[in-house]
């Protein structure tokens, strides 16, 4: 990742420091005059030599496409992808920070049981005290789970939100927000446990237009060729914030105590929006130092999808599509997986392993330094075997989401059978949240496939579905566990596992690449 981050660095820097003169703004209108007149030639040669599409064929727009763009890690597009990667990565870091706090929260090594604040502990070297509650594994559950109760509530607004206002503002103010409720976190388990739980819902309203505002980005600034690798290139932010979170927050807790977890990253978050509103464009046009080469392929290469969706949407349309539909099932099967993993595993590697706080915070974020990684080299892959034609859209997408979902299901399965071999169930958990990320490259980006000017709403529909995984998963995994540890843990383990080859199974049968007729411009809203 390091070196992923060293070359696009000066992505970044081209937001500052290349200021359009007359000369240049005359400069770059004769490119564009060239660039068309040269798109125009090819497509006349293409055309006398036979070379379009068939009559009544359906064309993959992805494959039907050879861009001459000059792709290149110092373009715009690639700029935006860094500055979209460590979005998210705060935003992660705020979202898990309390599924790592909340072992240090609920110390229940303490000899004496006690709820709310009534006992406090100090940590060594420091003369502050913290809180620590007697929350059972029930109320752990609850209290993680409320976050995604808000988290669903703004997934499809958010998306719609963004597809009329931009997804530059909605995108920032959910993430300033954030930033700011994560700051609260302390004074509101202070005040008890329902304000706690109140807080991580409002928290969850804040995050929930995140990913919705992040597709409709894209849609105006990822060229089809390119649209695997720079998305991923972004989400791998998720992985990578998680596992600093899970990393460091263990640390902080046995530093300076579980509060400056969320004062620190709080306190972060809200820095990094300022740099997210004067960094980030909405789309190409309004770019004021984007190359004219760049804007002219950009634009040229998204022409076939039409712009972004008005007020009404052809809601009746959605929801007959299969293709939709597979897309939803499949992500709300693999949403189970990913999120009881995410907030479950600080709680398994310190009740089942045995961990302490130090080593669950490290071993814990293990698994994500693979899961971030997967994603950048499942996008660069997708994008080769789709510019290389040795696949269809539709093919590739089935291919890494079938990776994605089969090899985490049988890890899952193997790891209730390994006993307490610490060693062994971190590298099996740690392949299975880096396989699973190749599912970035398959369901989680097939709705710009087929539907890219609703792409924002419709990552905001199928994400309220698996956010349903997220606020059932960390709930059942608390009434599996709290009958009976060893056997609690192996069933939530095969639950997963179930639900994946389910969900697999459904998105090979009726899973698409391809525009949906409802979704082309000039179809009449239903």
């Amino acid at each position: 990742m390091p070196g992923v981050t060293a070359r696009l660095l000066p992505c970044l820097l081209t937001f500052d420091i290349r200021f359009p003169t007359g000369l240049n703004i005359i400069l770059r209108r004769s490119r564009q005059q060239r660039c068309r007149q040269e798109r125009m030639q090819c497509h006349v040669d293409n055309t006398q030599a036979g070379d379009g599409p068939e009559a009544g064929q359906d064309e993959d727009p992805l494959l039907a496409q050879q861009p001459s763009s000059r792709t290149g890690l110092w373009s715009a597009r690639c700029g935006l992808a860094l500055v979209l990667h460590v979005s998210l990565f705060v935003a992660y870091t705020l979202r898990v920070s309390l599924s790592i706090a909340i072992v240090a929260m609920t110390n229940s090594s303490h000899p004496h049981g006690w709820s709310g604040s009534a006992l406090r502990s100090s940590y060594p070297g420091f003369a502050q005290d913290v809180p620590v509650y007697n929350w059972s594994a029930e109320t752990q559950g609850i209290i993680l789970s409320s976050f995604f109760y808000g988290y669903g509530l703004t997934q499809a607004l958010g998306g719609y939100c963004s597809g009329l206002f931009g997804g530059k503002p909605v995108l920032g103010s959910g993430l300033l927000l954030s930033s700011v409720l994560t700051l609260l976190v302390p004074r509101a388990a202070e005040l008890g446990m329902s304000f706690l739980i109140g807080l991580q819902v409002l928290l969850g309203l804040a995050e929930g237009v995140i990913f919705p505002a992040q597709y409709t980005l894209w849609a105006k600034w990822a060229p089809p060729l390119e649209r695997s690798r720079l998305m991923n290139i972004a989400d791998a932010g998720c992985t990578f914030g998680t596992f600093f979170a899970l990393l460091v927050a263990g640390i902080i807790c046995q530093s300076l105590g579980w509060p400056f977890v969320f004062y620190i990253f709080g306190g972060v978050g809200c820095a990094w929006c300022l740099s997210w509103f004067l960094l980030v464009y909405e789309d190409p046009a309004h770019h004021p130092w984007i190359s004219a080469e760049e804007q002219e392929y950009i634009e040229s290469s998204l022409a076939h999808q039409g712009s972004s969706h008005g007020r009404s949407l052809p809601l009746v349309a959605m929801a007959k599509s299969l293709p939709l539909w597979a897309i939803t099932i499949a992500c709300f099967c693999t949403d189970w997986l990913f999120y009881m993993l995410l907030t479950s595993m600080p709680t398994f590697m310190s009740n089942v392993l045995h961990f302490d706080l130090r080593e669950n915070g490290l071993l814990s974020s293990l698994p994500y330094v693979g899961n971030g990684l997967g994603h950048i080299l499942a996008g660069l892959l997708a994008d080769f075997l789709l510019a290389r034609r040795v696949l269809g859209t539709a093919a590739v997408r089935k291919l890494f989401s079938a990776l994605g979902m089969l090899l985490p299901a049988v890890f899952l399965v193997a790891v209730p059978y390994i006993g307490c071999s610490s060693t062994v169930i971190v590298v099996l958990l740690t392949l299975a949240l880096t396989i699973i990320s190749m599912t970035g490259a398959g369901i989680n980006i097939n709705h710009i496939d087929i539907a890219p000017r609703y792409a924002g709403f419709l990552l905001g529909i199928t994400n309220t579905f698996g956010i349903v995984a997220g606020i059932i998963a960390p709930t059942t995994v608390g009434l599996l566990v709290s009958q009976d540890l060893q056997t609690g843990w192996r069933n939530a383990f095969f639950v997963s596992a179930a639900l994946n080859l389910f969900g697999l199974i459904f998105y090979v049968a009726f899973g698409s690449g391809t525009i949906q007729d409802w979704a082309r411009e000039d179809t009449a809203v239903q």
